[in-house]
């Protein structure tokens, strides 16, 4: 199953500040829900641990994060997959754009997603509905670091 979504938030730091922050792997453990472990495999590679739950399925997701397409201070492509075991997998990416704008930086993202097994079987709603809230406060948590830096 696929699916795909975009957004944006403002926050209140520069481009510089925000690249900064969207490549420290201890403001992206706490800004991914569910995150238990994120380390940092090299530059451009992280292993992570990130329990969720979608409708009645809480699985354990286990996978590697990687950054591409690095263009400094304005943005990346960010690509992972996980393992869920029984549940299923996930595995997707985004393109990240920071703009300068109010004073502030403008983050804008393009989602695209896939999951399979149990989780596929949710249905549609169910899935698009738990991806939207996981990214929703994905950037509340980011945003809430940004701001308190």
């Amino acid at each position: 199953m696929a699916m795909t979504m975009s957004g944006e938030v403002q926050l209140p730091a520069s481009r510089e500040v925000v690249w900064a922050m969207l490549n420290d792997p201890e403001i992206l453990k706490v800004s991914i829900p569910g995150c238990e472990t994120l380390e940092k495999v090299s530059d451009t590679e992280f292993a992570a641990v990130a329990v969720n739950k979608i409708g009645p399925v809480k699985a354990r997701f286990k996978g590697r994060v990687t950054l591409s397409d690095l263009d400094p201070p304005n943005g990346y492509r960010i690509s992972g997959q996980g393992d869920g075991g029984v549940a299923g997998f996930a595995k997707g990416g985004a393109a990240v754009a920071l703009a300068e704008k109010d004073g502030g930086t403008l983050l804008t993202y393009n989602v695209e997603a896939q999951i399979g097994g149990k989780l596929a079987q949710l249905g549609q709603r169910l899935i698009n509905g738990a991806a939207k809230k996981l990214a929703d406060e994905f950037f509340e948590k980011f945003a809430n670091a940004v701001a308190s830096r």
